[in-house]
This record gives C-alpha cells, structure tokens and sequence, in this order.
C-alpha cells in the first residue's frame, strides 16, 4: 500500500475519532437529540467543504498541467520544424509531471540551439555583407529571418572563405597596380583628374572598392598611363632631334644650348613641353601667317567662351587674347588656350548644352505665355491654338524636370571646378529661381491691371450704359451674317432728360446696391447730380446683368504680357 493510501486511512480514522469525542461531550453537557443532529450536519458540511476545496485545487492543477504539456508540446514541435529536425518522441506512459517535465527540458534545449543557429548566421551574414561590400559583389542568398540548418550554416562558412581569399588576392593585385600608377604619373607630371583617379591615389587603400571592373579599370589605367609615358619618350626624342638640328642650322651658342639640358635627357611631361616651346621658338619660318592664324583661333576661342559661359572676369584672364604682338609665343599660347577651352567643354558638354536648353525652352515659355493672352489669337483657323496651349503644358512639366537635372550636374560641376556656376552674375539655379519670380509677379501684375480695367469698365457701364461688344472671336470665326441679339436681352441706351422708370429701378435696387459695394473697393467716381440715366439702360433683371459682366470680362482680359528682357549667360 502507498504511503498516501495509509495516509487517507488515517485521516478517516482521525476523522472518526473525532466526531466520536465530539459525541461524548455532548452527551456530557446534555445536548438534546436535534442540536447534536444539527452540529453534526455543521461538522459534516465544514469537512465537506474543506475537501471540495481540496479536490478543486488539484483539478485545477491538473487543467494547468494539461495546458502546459499541450502549449510546450506544440511550441516544441514548430521549433524542431524550424531546426529542420525529427519531433521530439514522447513517452506517454509517464506521468503528468513527468511528462510535463520531459517536452519542457526538450523545449529549452531545442530553443538554445535556434538561439546559437541565429547568433552564428547573423555573425555571418555580416561577414559576407562586408565583403561584398568591398568587392562590389552580391550576398550570399539565404534568409535573416530564417533558422538556417547546419548545411546551411556551413555552406556559408566556405562562401566567407572563398571571399577572403579573393579579397586578399584582389587587394595585393590593387596595391601592385597602384604603386605603377603612381610612378607613371609622377613621370608625367600628371596629378589626378577623375574621381576614379583620385580614389585609388588619395583615399585609404582599405576603403577602395575591390570589385573585378575596378580591378579591370585599373590595369586598363596603368596601361593609358604607360603608353602615355612612351608616347611622351617617342615625342621628346623627335623634338630633340628638330632642336639639335635647328640649333645647327642657327648656329645658337653652347651657352643658350645649356640653358635647357635638363630637358635635353628626361622625358617628363614638363620636359617635353620644355622642349616643345624650343622648337615653336627655333621655327621662325612659320611667323610668315601667324596674324592671321592667331586671329582665327580668337574667333573660336570666343565661340567657346559663350558655349562654356566664360565670365568678364575669366576672359579677360587669358592676356594674350588682348596682345598685338603677333609671335610664335603668342601662337603657342593661344593654341593652348583653344585645346584647353575644347577638352573642358567636352567634359562639361552634357551641362553646357542642358543649359543652352533651358534658356531656349524658357524663351519659348515666354512667348507662348505672351501668345496665350494675345486677343488675335482667336482668330487662326489651322489649330495652331491647341498646338501652342499643349506646348506651353508640356514646358510647364519638363521645365522643372530639366532644372533638376541640371541642378544635379552643376553640384558636380561646382565641385569638381571648385567655383560656382553663374549666369548673369549670379549662380545659375538662384537665376532660375529668380526668373519664375520675376514671371509670377508679371502675371499678377497683369491680373491686377485686368481687374482694375473690369472694375472701371463696370462702374461706367452703370454710369453711362453698357453698349452692345461683339467679341472679336465670333466676328471672325462665325459667319458673316450679323448675329442677332435675343429681344429679352437688348440693352438699352440711356435717354437725357427723361427720369428714370419707378418700377424698373425699384426691380434693380438690388443689382445697384451689390455694383455699388463691389465697386467701393476699387475705383471710386463721385456722383454728378446734373447726369440723368435711366437704371434701365443697364439691365432690367439681374440674370441680364451678369450676361453683360462676363461680356465686358472677355474684352478686358486682352492684354498682352510685358517680355522679360534676358541676356548671355555668364560663369565666374
């Protein structure tokens, strides 16, 4: 027998034991046959209650246990789903607790090894998003929010490796390459130009991009350079020799001959320049037509400085431009200039040209605007009114567009130039700005002379009478028959000296009354009481009265806009 069976058995007979002491005192005291049935019954219910209460208690730990085994149960199987494993194999002769106590320990072993699983995965895909990032290469496709399996996991591994390795091949392969680049253009006399050029001289060897085409870039670089460094040897060797034998034939003294004998054995590019104004200077044969070659590169070297909008201030910086002294340095220096103005605008032609672009399309804007308050409009026939309206909305889209673009552009251009991008003085996107200003106030300022024009014309149309306006586009686009006016809406002209009729201005003190406040905010006529008008000539009914207002608003909206005046653009 258990040792909780020996336990019950003694708690019925402690519980006997007690309910007969119990009897004996109350035969003792005298109790009569009812009370003691009475206290038994309370004694009863007190006992019954107590292990009512018990027996809820273990029930309800036994719903609790349940639930646990069940919510730990499910919770276990999904997490071995997700390690990719086999389901956790229960032993379903155990007890509850034990039960409980078995798929619980699983359950925290289990989510220890997804733990490490997700740990290890995040370390790795971090490895392998700095490599990639260095080799300018993809990550390795698996998912973050996964529990990878162990294959996976060391799938990855060997990826992390391989990548390593490249990485340390591609940067010994860079480090090689980048110190021949840079003996190459010290030979040149060649300072970085590109931003790519800059990059591998300037900035930190570990934050270059070791990517394949950047690696591809370089060899391709270094070969530029070195064929560059020949090219300069082969045409430094050709300019000695014209030297030597110009010397000889003007028999120039050892001491000028002395004079460049650096340049005479090192092949560099200031050397070769060196040697290249020796020889513009021993070829005065070639001084006979130098004027008029001199003048003709003027004439380009002004063409490129509007294509490149070269500022006064710039101009005027190139001094020989302004020389008379027509000689082979002057040539030179002019030849220079032009080469020079040629390879920057080469460089900058997809801004210069976006510029010259939008000058032409805001042009174009102005007048279409101008067009679309001109009165004569109305009169074409051939659908241009249509075109120019779709033209002018398709400026209004693609104006903003080009500005943005070209705004990109110049931050480039500015950077790069290390000086702002002017036009007329100032800086190109502050000219923009400052032209759609300048339109938007034109624009107003039209609207207001419209307003005040339809305010006048309002105000004396209910002083004198409104005449009858035909617009100038049913004139022309209608037919030549005379239109004719419904009898209802005939307007009236005033008559002198006859007084106005009672019953039509007492019909239109309303439509007196609302022109009068309309017309208090804006021009204002002093009465005359020598002018006698019938309120009839006005209109007899108010819905009359607006007819003829909107009438009056077509003619008064026919003024044309002033042009804004423009000019060359300029950078500094």
């Amino acid at each position: 027998m258990r040792k909780s069976e020996v336990l019950a058995a003694e708690s019925v007979a402690c519980l006997n034991k007690a309910l007969c002491h119990l009897k004996d005192i109350w035969e003792e005291i005298g109790i009569p046959e009812e009370q003691r049935l009475e206290r038994t019954n309370v004694v009863k219910n007190h006992i019954k209650g107590l292990l009512d209460m018990m027996i809820a208690e273990e029930e309800n730990l036994r719903k609790r246990l349940t639930a646990s085994i069940e919510s730990c149960r499910k919770e276990l199987n999904k997490v071995c789903l997700e390690l990719q494993m086999p389901p956790f194999q229960e032993d379903r002769s155990n007890t509850m607790l034990q039960q409980e106590k078995d798929i619980r320990t699983c359950l925290e072993v289990m989510l220890k090894e997804k733990s490490q699983r997700m740990q290890a995965l995040k370390a790795l895909i971090e490895q392998d998003q700095d490599l990639c990032d260095i080799l300018c290469s993809e990550p390795y496709s698996i998912s973050a929010s996964s529990v990878p399996s162990l294959e996976q996991l060391e799938s990855l591994r060997q990826h992390i490796a391989a990548l390593t390795a490249e990485k340390e091949q591609r940067h010994s392969k860079f480090v090689e390459l980048k110190k021949k680049i840079i003996l190459c253009m010290d030979d040149l006399d060649q300072l970085p130009e590109t931003s790519f050029e800059k990059d591998i001289v300037c900035e930190d060897e570990e934050a270059f991009c070791l990517s394949k085409e950047n690696i591809d870039s370089l060899k391709v670089l270094l070969h530029q350079l070195e064929s560059k460094k020949a090219e300069n040897e082969r045409i430094c060797a050709s300019y000695r020799e014209k030297i030597q034998e110009l010397w000889d034939r003007l028999q120039i003294s050892q001491e000028d001959r002395d004079a460049i004998s650096e340049n005479m054995t090192l092949s560099k590019k200031r050397n070769m320049e060196a040697l290249q104004a020796e020889v513009n200077r021993l070829e005065e044969l070639k001084l006979r037509n130098i004027k008029n070659v001199t003048m003709a590169i003027r004439d380009d070297i002004a063409v490129f400085w509007e294509k490149c909008f070269y500022s006064t201030e710039q101009r005027q910086a190139f001094v020989p431009y302004y020389d008379d002294n027509f000689n082979e340095d002057l040539l030179s220096l002019h030849d220079a200039e032009i080469l020079q103005l040629k390879q920057h605008y080469e460089d900058h032609k997809e801004l210069f040209e976006g510029v010259h672009k939008w000058e032409e399309s805001w042009r174009l804007f102005l007048e279409l605007e101008r067009r679309a308050t001109d009165p004569s409009r109305f009169t074409n026939r051939g659908g241009n009114l249509l075109k120019e309206e779709k033209q002018r909305s398709d400026l209004l889209k693609s104006l903003p567009k080009l500005e943005k673009k070209l705004k990109a552009q110049i931050d480039l251009w500015e950077q790069e130039q290390r000086r702002e991008f002017l036009v007329q003085g100032q800086r190109f996107m502050q000219f923009v700005t400052e032209q759609w200003e300048l339109h938007r106030l034109e624009k107003e300022r039209e609207k207001q002379e419209r307003q005040l024009k339809k305010n006048k014309q309002t105000e004396e149309d209910m002083l004198y009478g409104t005449a009858v306006r035909t617009p100038t586009k049913r004139r022309f686009l209608g037919s030549m028959t005379p239109c004719k006016a419904r009898k209802g809406n005939a307007v009236r002209t005033p008559v002198r000296g006859k007084p106005p009729n009672p019953g039509l201005a007492e019909r239109n003190k309303e439509n007196i009354c609302h022109l009068n406040c309309g017309i208090s905010g804006g021009l204002k006529t002093p009465s005359s009481p020598q002018r006698n008008f019938s309120i009839n000539s006005v209109a007899s009914t108010y819905s009359e009265f607006a007819v003829i207002v909107s009438a009056e608003s077509v003619q008064s909206s026919e003024i044309s806009p002033r042009p804004l005046s423009q000019s060359a653009p300029q950078t500094s």
